[in-house]
């Protein structure tokens, strides 16, 4: 008699289980986690056959173990999700211009082009061909790469909140953008143009601009209460938000809201400075305070003359009847400003580069330049190599001009030294190239580097030694032999200490004129390819002179070069008395 087999035990709790079903086809179920309502979110899944159905079961508990199982609910396609980021989501938490600019991103270019993709199905590929095809049908690259910082921020929202299980916006490869080189204004241009600025309304609105470097909406924003005439400072509080209109004629007029003419302004009038850096204080000189004054009468008349029309809101600059100057038509005077002063086109952000490079040239330390132009310490070394430009020699000569650097109240003539063929920048800005062969040592003072030069053409008649004079940007940004890559760690010292002497085949000491010992006072930008050891020697048989031999030593300690010149010597006589021990060679 055959014994009935046991019944199969049942799977716990939570476990995942796989069957053939009466339908024919394996089912699969796995709970990977907890419903909103509490109770378990189990998912389903079915194929033909069961490897491959044991396959999509197991996908499932290793996205169940790593948190990164789709949420389960609403099936969001990118469209569907896009729309409900920007409205629901982004719009309560960001700026007007931000979501403004989320707005287009997601209406006019991802919606349209990608918007019917699965969420879950989007891949990296699609938003690469997207991005190409916008540019091959005339967008920009900067549009382009709008677009897609917009759609990674979405899907990053999308993955926090568990619809998704990885972005693959950030996988993808954003468009290239080619960086533009801004060339800021010369003193002369910046001069022409405030010359022409004094024939118009809002004189002082461009001096600021040029002169402080603040931005579009800073400007506008300014009231009154800003500037302190009194401590000569300017402070920084707000900016001027771009209006956005809607109709008040009940879209009867057939025209855009911006056009109607019953139009109403939806948006606030400014925003505060959304960061501690961007609310400043700024000190004014005494010039652009004496134009703000000015200006502040011409106002009051303007006040007098407008009578009821006048709205009172307290704005530095301002419509005839006191309204804020909108930013389109401030955008529009500049294109007017620049024509009218025969100066070549540029954007009014621009002016913003000006100023910066301005401070650069004049000296001001890092720490104030990032005060004054706002931006926070975190990232104040990018936006400085990002504003600070030093393009032209008129430029340079702006360090000499401090007064009259915008006004024109400096006209001095060229200095004697000038006209004698010296190098007209300042001294603090330049730099002394010693070029010893294809080698180059840079030094602070020119004496230091015309003394090295001596020494080294000297010892080495038949190569190139000479100085050369750099200014300071071009050693630091451009210099051919990388140099740059090395200038932040210089040592420091006060005297560098020299030692030589020459030997005669046979050991005898040559009578060559030159001290034995002697030094170089400190300099600012010596680079560690110099020396960076207390002491440090060798000896050399000099080519192109028989037999002798050379022994030289180098160091910034007295005592150890003087320790290390005896040994060199000794080695030196050694080497002039049996020249084949060491070998034919001038390697050091």
């Amino acid at each position: 008699m055959t014994r009935a087999s046991a019944p199969k035990s049942r799977q716990p709790n939570g476990a995942s289980s796989i069957f053939q079903g009466k339908d024919g086809r394996w089912h699969g179920y796995v709970t990977v986690g907890t419903k909103d309502n509490g109770k378990p979110d189990r998912r389903h899944v079915s194929r033909r056959t069961r490897p491959e159905v044991t396959k999509l079961v197991r996908e499932l508990e290793r996205q169940r173990n790593k948190g990164t199982v789709p949420k389960a609910g609403q099936s969001w396609t990118l469209g569907s999700w896009l729309t409900h980021w920007v409205e629901d989501i982004a719009a309560a938490h960001v700026s007007e211009n931000t979501i403004d600019g989320y707005r287009v991103a997601v209406n006019h270019h991802l919606i349209p082009g990608l918007g019917a993709h699965r969420l879950e199905k989007l891949e990296p590929d699609h938003l690469e061909r997207f991005y190409k095809k916008m540019q091959d049908s005339g967008s920009a690259a900067g549009t382009a790469h709008q677009v897609h910082r917009t759609v990674r921020t979405a899907l990053n929202e999308a993955v926090r909140r568990a619809h998704l299980s990885a972005n693959l916006a950030a996988i993808a490869k954003a468009p290239r953008l080619e960086g533009e080189e801004v060339e800021p204004y010369t003193v002369e241009e910046v001069q022409r143009l405030l010359a022409e600025a004094g024939k118009h309304r809002n004189t002082a609105r461009w001096v600021i601009a040029l002169a402080l470097g603040l931005r579009q909406g800073e400007v506008l924003g300014m009231q009154w209460d800003d500037a302190d005439f009194e401590l000569g400072v300017i402070r920084v509080r707000r900016g001027r938000l771009r209006p956005r209109y809607k109709h008040g004629c009940g879209d009867r007029c057939g025209r855009k809201p911006g056009f109607c003419p019953q139009k109403i302004n939806t948006r606030r009038e400014t925003k505060n400075a959304k960061s501690r850096a961007g609310q400043r204080p700024i000190g004014a000189p005494d010039e652009l305070l004496q134009l703000l004054r000015q200006h502040k009468e011409e106002q009051a008349r303007e006040r007098a003359r407008a009578r009821d029309l006048w709205t009172e809101k307290g704005y530095v600059f301002t419509s005839p009847t006191g309204e804020p100057l909108n930013p389109n038509t401030d955008y529009h005077k500049w294109k007017e400003l620049l024509r009218a002063a025969g100066v070549r086109d540029a954007r009014l952000h621009d002016a913003r580069h000006t100023a910066s490079t301005v401070l650069l040239i004049l000296g001001v330390p890092d720490a104030v330049v990032d005060a004054i132009m706002g931006w926070e310490p975190g990232k104040s070394a990018r936006m400085r190599r990002r504003y600070q430009h030093l393009t032209s020699r008129v430029l340079k000569d702006t360090a000499a001009k401090v007064g009259g650097l915008l006004w024109g109240t400096d006209q001095t003539p060229k200095s004697a030294a000038s006209e004698a063929g010296q190098s007209p920048v300042p001294a603090e800005l330049v730099v002394h190239v010693a070029r010893l062969g294809g080698r180059r040592v840079p030094f602070l003072h020119r004496e230091h580097a015309d003394e090295v030069v001596a020494r080294w053409s000297e010892d080495w008649p038949d190569h190139t030694a000479e100085v050369e004079e750099w200014d300071r940007w071009r050693w630091e940004q451009q210099d051919p032999d990388g140099a740059s890559a090395i200038r932040d760690r210089v040592p420091e010292r006060a005297v560098v200490f020299h030692a030589r002497a020459l030997f005669l085949p046979g050991g005898d000491r040559a009578a060559t004129g030159l001290p034995e010992q002697w030094s170089v006072p400190a300099w600012d930008f010596e680079t560690d390819r110099y020396t960076d050891r207390a002491s440090a020697w060798r000896t050399a048989r000099r080519p192109g002179s028989g037999q002798e031999v050379e022994a030289q030593v180098r160091g910034t300690d007295k005592a150890a070069v003087e320790a290390a010149f005896a040994e060199a010597c000794a080695q030196a006589v050694d080497r002039a008395r049996h020249p084949g021990k060491y070998g034919d060679t001038d390697e050091w």
